[in-house]
Order: C-alpha cells, then sequence, then structure tokens
C-alpha cells in the first residue's frame, strides 16, 4: 500500500502536531512533515480539514473471547473450574472474527491486551494483539504480554456460590500467595520446568512479564501492593477505581493504573 495522506492536521507519536503529509510506503510510515514530497506512484488521499492520529491501544480488554451477540458459544473469558489457572492461555480463545474486533478498528484502536476475566484469582495469560487479522496467531504483539489476576468481588462471588476457596479476600490472597510459594519452591528444586502453572508463575517472579492485577477497591489495592512488596514482581493496577484514594502509595511505587472501563462491549 503506498498513500500519502495530505493537507491534514497530524498528530505524531513523539513530536508536536502539524499541519502537513503523511507518507506510507508498503504499507509503513515513510516520511511525515509539513514539507515532504508526495513520491511518484502513490495515491494521494485529500485529508484538509481531518485529524491523523496514530494509533490507540487499550490495554485492558475481552476482545475475541468474549465475543459480541454469540451467547455461550462465544463465551471463553474465564474458565472457573479452578481458582488457579495460570497456565491457561488467552491466545487460545481469540476469535479474530468477533464484531468487537471491527468496533475497536472503528474507534480507531489499532492493538490491544486481551485477558482473561476476573472470575479466578488467578485467571491466565494476556496476549498483546493488532485489531486485525485472519487468525489470531497473525495479529500478535507479545505472548504472553502479563498474567492475569483478580482480587475482591468477582473470585469471592464465583467461589463462594460453589462453596469453595476462595470464598472471602482473605482467601483469595491466600490461593495467589500459595501458588507464588509453590511456584518458588519447584524453582528451588529445579523442577518447575514442563509445569505450565509454575512455568508461568516464574514468569512474573522473574519479571519477564508484569502481574496484571484486577482491583477496584482501595483495601483491594492496598493488598495488591502488599504483595508485589512481599514477591518482588513487576504490578499493573487493572480498573484501579478507588485508586485515587491512596494515590500517594500506587504513585510513589511508579506502579501503572488502567482506569476503567470507559467504553464497553455492545452487549
Amino acid at each position: 500500500m503506498n498513500v500519502a495522506i495530505t493537507g491534514a492536521r497530524v498528530v505524531p507519536v513523539t513530536a508536536e502536531p502539524f499541519d502537513g503529509k503523511v507518507v506510507l510506503t508498503d504499507g509503513r510510515i515513510a516520511a511525515l512533515g509539513p514539507d515532504v514530497e508526495v513520491p511518484a506512484g502513490h495515491e494521494v488521499v485529500d485529508a484538509a480539514g481531518a485529524w491523523v492520529l496514530p494509533g490507540f491501544v487499550d490495554a485492558h480488554v475481552h476482545l475475541g473471547v468474549w465475543e459480541e451477540g454469540e451467547g455461550w458459544a462465544g463465551q471463553d473469558t474465564n474458565e472457573m473450574t479452578d481458582p488457579v489457572m495460570a497456565g491457561a492461555r488467552a491466545l487460545d480463545a481469540v476469535n479474530p472474527l468477533d464484531q468487537g474486533f471491527d468496533d475497536a478498528v472503528m474507534g480507531g484502536v489499532t492493538a490491544v491486551n486481551v485477558n482473561p476475566g476476573s472470575g479466578n484469582p488467578i485467571g491466565g495469560l494476556t496476549v498483546a494483539i493488532k485489531t486485525w487479522g485472519r487468525v489470531v496467531d497473525e495479529m500478535v504483539l507479545r505472548s504472553p504480554s502479563g498474567l492475569k489476576a483478580a482480587l475482591g468481588e468477582n473470585p469471592k462471588r464465583v467461589y463462594g456460590d460453589q462453596k469453595r476457596t476462595p470464598s472471602t479476600r482473605l482467601g483469595t490472597a491466600l490461593v495467589i500467595r500459595k501458588a507464588f510459594t509453590e511456584a518458588r519452591n519447584h524453582a528451588a528444586k529445579d523442577d518447575a520446568e514442563g509445569h505450565l502453572v509454575n512455568e508461568a508463575l516464574l514468569a512474573v517472579l522473574n519479571r519477564e512479564i508484569p502481574w496484571r492485577q484486577h482491583c477496584h477497591r482501595a483495601d483491594d489495592i492496598a493488598t495488591a501492593l502488599r504483595m508485589a512488596d512481599e514477591f518482588g514482581y513487576e504490578l499493573v493496577l487493572d480498573h484501579g477505581t478507588e485508586a485515587w484514594k491512596i494515590a500517594d502509595l500506587v504513585g510513589g511505587r511508579g506502579i501503572p493504573v488502567l482506569y476503567g472501563p470507559l467504553i464497553v462491549t455492545r452487549s
């Protein structure tokens, strides 16, 4: 694809906005600026009065695993049969034909991080992908891109309804601590290889991927900080709804917060 977009208000990633052109050669940005030349053979798109923006990134979605309008047949967000699903991968459940991907592209979202859901204390491995493609393997930007975990209301409700552990916040924290401790003990014995759960947890403990912690309430966020201090992993707060109540503690540690959701699915 060879295209020159002209006359637009352009917002680059690392520079100040300007009025000018963006030249794409073989599908990639080759040049941009107020005075760049349009190469011969490039299709010219007149974008006068429009804005050209970088593709947006949504770092917490369930696109492709929670399909629009498909009901139970397209609902693969949570494997809620075991509280510790660290070895499960969102990658294996992403349907690129989910209508939600079309919605994302129309909204300018060109990359997303697909998470398993928050029904389990440890939900599974996340994957960062582009929002278009025939099969998910061709869309991958980073796999795995983190390990999803949850504190608070969701695992408490799911397993409380089953009258199983964890049915409380203290039980949820216990499940997570036990899983990390077991993985660390196996690593010390050099027998973690081939154990999918322990391999995923060790990737977190070794800071190869972040621990993506679903939590809303300030007390759950404090628990997330406490456990990150205990085990030394890289923490990302997914939702962080009441993070403003303890913003000094979160900000003081330099912990990223994904605040939302602000835009949700059709369903």
